[in-house]
């Protein structure tokens, strides 16, 4: 009898490592912080600091700039001296602390310089969010074995992506609510709220990862290949410049051949043919990224009103993310199957087409832009002045003037007359006018006639204010102005025609904490918060008044009996009347650009690149985000035109002739023969996202996590 004996290989599966729930919150956390931050920050540099718009574009680009470049010295720095975890730990502390100052300083009681605290808790938040950026997915990698792991390193990317997207989405929606509905230190928002939630978070995201620090993997610095490539490049300079004569090579790169040898030589110029295209790149990003700027401030001027709830402009961002989870299935399952029928197959054709897909979004938020303006006040030009009377007596009075071609005009009871354009020769800005009324109840108070001098600026707008006083009829004049509030709340001015001292307030009502109480005899415009007020003469309610965003009202409030009023609006300039939901289509537009855009361009680099310059190509594609913004600063600071909506044709046509010029250099790229393809890693991998499939390409081929961490944070940051 023969027995046959079988050995059964009994050795357990590899534990999934428990380090990596800290990676994961670490990352959700300082995602939150990040996107919730820059979600509000354009509008609190106009709102709270004061500055332009144009001045703020230039900042938030800035800011976004130095994001994008300092993740090459974050590489740098963790590769070569530090490692991963302390470079996390380090520039985390950075990171928190220009949270922490930014927040601080936007708490009016501290009197701290809010300015200077914020400029530089974003270049601390620059430094520590771009530093950490290529470490922190690298360091998660390392937490693997390899190659009995590689299924499980692809599950973590997906929760890696996961996080980042649930962080950005969570406090692109959360912030502008806290920035807003919550009132605080007697404002009608609260920034600090606003920047001090995602602070906490940044703050929570250190404790996570340092409680973990028991369980990690810590690898030591290997040396890092962005380096390599500048020291190869400098050194073939270097010898080339000495052996050109005597001994001349095919191609420059080859004189550093003797140090580096031919492999990492041949690397380098594979890298090159792909930095080549990248030349173009960030003419994308200089459109894409002003979606938190430009694009906001649009929507501040906007009607945001759905079904009783009001949209606010800082969270149409929003509306990105929700996309790209949309239409990457769409895309990969409709759209790009329909585009192949047409010819557009490869990823540079895909490439090309998404940026053109850019500039068609810019031309969508130009006319826009030309919609709104036309919803603007209507402003004196520089020979011009405007001339508005409000009457706050219960009768009709009729001026008589020597303002040329207006020589008589009539403001009814409780009305009020316009003239917008009203020629001012220089030198001549004073006119006389008599005004008169023959009705019975102005009669009786001896309140028939009176007369007096306008006068009229050039550029300017004056108003006059028709009341009573010591039993006659005056005329108050106040410098006015009929421009929208520029951060889309309404404006409102109450002229009080009392007979006695009253307290007037306006109280919201829908919030009873929003109150503004008016000073009688002070005829300044208050910017308020939209909704519907009741108006109050001490604690009796008299009338109600809307007022809605970017509308500028006038309020006259007349006591014509003792304790019976009569109180009349005036719009001076309309509310928004154009919706908020019109910036959806730009928005699509735009995604859909960035689906193919930035994913296949992703997807190309990554498959082209050389393994050992994986890392690298990603760092240099973070690269062109940054300098792209450096553009939107450099257009800004320029103003080639004054318009804005010209602004956003100038940046389309830019656009359409970037990707011109792209399709000259795509067409005379050779593709590199990669082996297996993109598409048969994820058939292998039965269609797991594309992020996975970078993933694994990189685990098969025993290369470190780090090749790709660029992709997975540039698929969503980017």
């Amino acid at each position: 009898m023969v027995s046959t004996r079988f050995e059964i290989n009994s050795t357990p599966p590899v534990r999934y490592p428990r380090s990596i729930f800290f990676i994961i919150s670490n990352e959700f956390s300082e995602r939150f912080n990040y996107y919730g931050m820059r979600t509000v920050l354009a509008l609190y540099l106009t709102q709270k600091l004061a500055y332009s718009k144009d001045t703020a574009t230039v900042i938030y680009h800035i800011f976004t700039s130095l994001a994008y470049f300092f993740p090459l010295m974050g590489a740098i720095l963790a590769d070569s001296w530090l490692g991963k975890f302390k470079t996390i730990f380090y520039l985390s502390i950075v990171y928190c602390a220009g949270s922490t100052l930014i927040a601080l300083g936007a708490i009016p009681p501290l009197n701290l310089p809010a300015t200077s605290m914020t400029m530089l808790g974003l270049l601390f938040i620059a430094v520590g969010s771009g530093g950490i950026k290529p470490c922190v997915s690298a360091f998660g990698g390392d937490q693997f074995k390899l190659p009995e792991q590689a299924a499980q390193l692809a599950k973590f990317f997906s929760l890696f992506y996961f996080a980042i997207n649930a962080g950005s989405l969570i406090s692109t929606t959360l912030t502008p609510i806290l920035r807003e509905d919550v009132h605080c230190f007697g404002e009608n928002n609260c920034f600090p709220l606003a920047f001090g939630v995602p602070a906490v978070l940044m703050i929570l995201s250190i404790v996570i990862f340092v409680c973990g620090r028991t369980l990690y993997t810590i690898k030591k610095p290997a040396g890092n290949m962005i380096v390599l490539v500048f020291k190869c490049i400098g050194n073939a300079l270097s010898v080339r410049s000495k052996e050109r004569v005597t001994n001349p090579r095919e191609h420059w790169l080859e004189y550093a051949e003797s140090k580096y040898g031919k492999g990492i030589v041949a690397d380098i110029k594979a890298l090159l043919k792909i930095l080549i295209l990248y030349v173009p790149l960030p003419v994308f990003w200089a459109l894409f990224d002003q979606q938190g700027s430009r694009w906001t401030f649009q929507a501040t001027r906007m009607d945001g009103e759905v079904a009783g709830y009001t949209i606010k402009p800082d969270q149409m961002q929003v509306i990105n993310p929700l996309l790209i989870l949309a239409f990457i299935p769409v895309f990969e399952s409709v759209v790009y199957p329909m585009l192949a029928k047409i010819g557009i197959r490869r990823p540079l054709q895909k490439l090309s087409f998404g940026g053109l897909l850019a500039g068609a979004a810019f031309v969508l938020s130009g006319f826009v832009e030309i919609a709104l303006d036309r919803t603007n006040a209507v402003l004196p030009a520089g020979h011009e002045s405007q001339l508005r009377i409000f009457n706050g007596l219960p009768c009709d009075y009729r001026f008589h003037t020597d303002i040329p071609n207006l020589s008589g005009f009539s403001v009814p009871s409780r009305g009020a007359f316009e003239a917008l354009h009203i020629d001012v020769p220089d030198g001549n800005t004073t006119f006389q006018f008599r005004a008169e009324t023959s009705e019975i109840g102005c009669v009786r108070e001896n309140m028939t006639e009176f007369s007096g001098t306008f006068y009229l600026n050039p550029g300017n707008a004056v108003s006059y204010f028709i009341s009573r006083k010591g039993g006659k009829s005056s005329l108050v004049e106040y410098a006015d102005t009929a421009e929208k509030d520029r951060n889309g709340l309404p404006r409102m001015r109450l002229l009080a025609n009392v007979q006695t001292t009253k307290h007037i307030s306006l109280r919201h009502g829908g919030n009873t904490a929003i109150v503004y109480n008016i000073s009688l005899n002070r005829y300044d415009q208050m910017a308020v918060t939209e909704g519907e007020y009741g108006v109050y003469v001490g604690e009796r309610q008299i009338a109600t008044v809307k007022l809605s965003p970017g509308g500028v009202y006038t309020l006259i409030l007349d006591e014509f009996l003792e304790n019976e009023f009569n109180l009349q609006t005036h719009i001076i300039t309309p509310s928004n009347s154009v919706h908020m939901l019109w910036l959806v289509p730009q928005y699509v537009v735009i995604t859909a650009g960035e689906v193919m855009f930035s994913i296949t361009g992703l997807e190309f680099s990554y498959s082209q690149a050389p393994e050992s310059m994986k890392s690298v190509i990603q760092a240099f594609w973070l690269l062109t985000v940054a300098i792209g913004n450096m553009l939107v600063v450099f257009i800004a600071e320029a103003k080639f035109v004054q318009s804005q909506s010209l602004e956003f044709f100038l940046f389309a046509a830019l656009m359409f002739l970037d990707m011109g010029l792209f399709m000259l250099l795509a067409i005379r790229y050779r593709y590199a023969d990669t082996g297996a393809s993109l598409d048969s890693i994820e058939a292998e991998t039965n269609g797991k996202k594309r992020n996975d499939a970078l993933a694994i390409s990189d685990t098969l081929s025993e290369r470190s996590a780090k090749s790709t961490t660029y992709a997975n944070e540039a698929f969503r940051e980017d």
